[in-house]
């Protein structure tokens, strides 16, 4: 993987979800994007394609690929729109992974089935008004009471939250302190429809304007003692490791963004003409293709090496913060460039590098600040007395 030599099975995965984008998603997402609509559509085809299912084993109704292929899956879709790769993205590595990682056999066997299917929808609700990237400030409880959890807090930008198909909704709250006097955080399980869970409008956001993303509630919400999700008291331990993996798939999601800047403005440069001759034949817009295809290209060797040491067992911590800091920030910087390529017509909404641009700087937020990946990748080295 990391010299880009995929398999035969890869390479085919690669070329079946990249034809899915071009013929499926392209003609419809312009639409489904100015209306803030969230696109079933496309979410039922990609079920249908087994994308949702592809690192889980067959045993749970999955595809039994790994988490590199969803990675590629990932690239190929966010190369024409990021809104439908977030869905794809956060269904299987928020939604669904935590229950693979973390659940029992009933849970695996209760869930997974309809979440690798596509035909149910997970979601992760980790972070909360007053902690973002400090997720150790939680302050969503959860007490036992006659066998019960009761669950009370609220929890801010889950994305999946509010569809139609939404199942389940993993949690992180309080469940206890420790003798150190720390805070003891849990992982729980709420169906979707459990009394108390309330689901707030949708947001009205500067991009990822079709996918869905809200605020939740939680008063009184109960749910049976078994819908713990793994070990009491070390949820905090587990959401960590959800979140180390899911910074690969977001490299993989904001390379896949950075590859569609430098395509679309390809394609412009190619034919744009300007003074008697198209545009892409003066220095200065070739030197900014060039460097386009610089940045997606190490960004893309940043994400292979980790997932490569993820898949082999080593530790990736590190590698899956360099790849997630430098996808993103290269996204961001290609969208920049392939705005100011193509001119006024870049910043109408409807030429793809428009939605892109949009779409781009949340990149830099999610799943941990660049500022987060830069602190992560610090300690890793051993300079810890300045970050204490």
């Amino acid at each position: 993987m990391i010299n880009g030599m995929l398999n035969d099975e890869l390479r085919a995965l690669q070329s079946v979800v990249r034809d899915f984008a071009n013929d499926a998603i392209a003609p419809v997402i312009s639409q489904h994007y100015e209306d803030c609509t969230f696109p079933y559509e496309l979410v039922k085809g990609m079920g249908e394609l087994g994308l949702f299912g592809l690192p889980f084993p067959e045993e749970y109704g999955g595809s039994g690929g790994d988490y590199f292929a969803l990675c590629l899956a990932l690239e190929e879709i966010a190369r024409v729109d990021s809104s439908v790769a977030i869905t794809l993205e956060a269904a299987v590595s928020l939604g669904a992974m935590p229950v693979y990682r973390f659940g029992t056999e009933e849970q695996k066997r209760q869930w997974l089935p309809r979440l690798c299917s596509g035909e149910m929808l997970g979601a992760f609700a980790l972070t909360e008004p007053e902690a973002g990237s400090d997720a150790g400030g939680t302050k969503t409880t959860a007490r036992l009471v006659d066998g019960e959890w009761v669950i009370n807090g609220s929890k801010s930008f889950i994305t999946n939250s509010g569809t139609d198909i939404t199942g389940l909704i993993t949690v992180t709250a309080v469940t206890g302190v420790s003798d150190a006097g720390k805070k003891e955080i849990s992982t729980i399980i709420i169906p979707a429809g459990t009394p108390g869970l309330g689901v707030a409008p949708k947001y009205s956001k500067v991009g990822w304007n079709a996918s869905d993303t809200h605020e939740l509630s939680f008063a009184d919400v109960r749910v049976p003692e078994a819908n713990l999700l793994g070990v009491p008291g070390q949820g905090y331990a587990q959401f960590l490791r959800i979140l180390d993996e899911g910074r690969i798939a977001i490299a993989a999601l904001s390379v896949g963004l950075a590859q569609g800047c430098l395509d679309e403005s390809l394609s412009y440069a190619n034919t744009r003409m300007a003074f008697g001759r198209t545009i892409g034949s003066n220095q200065s817009i070739a030197f900014k293709l060039a460097d386009m295809e610089v940045r997606a290209h190490t960004a893309r060797l940043a994400y292979y090496d980790a997932a490569d040491r993820m898949l082999r067992g080593e530790p990736f911590k590190r590698q899956a913060a360099i790849a997630k800091l430098h996808a993103s920030e290269i996204a961001v910087t290609n969208a920049r460039e392939a705005t100011q390529i193509h001119g006024g017509y870049g910043f109408m909404n409807e030429y793809p590098v428009a939605r892109m641009w949009r779409d781009s700087k949340v990149l830099e937020i999610g799943e941990g600040t660049s500022e987060v990946q830069r602190m992560l990748i610090a300690r890793d080295l051993g300079v810890t007395s300045a970050l204490q």
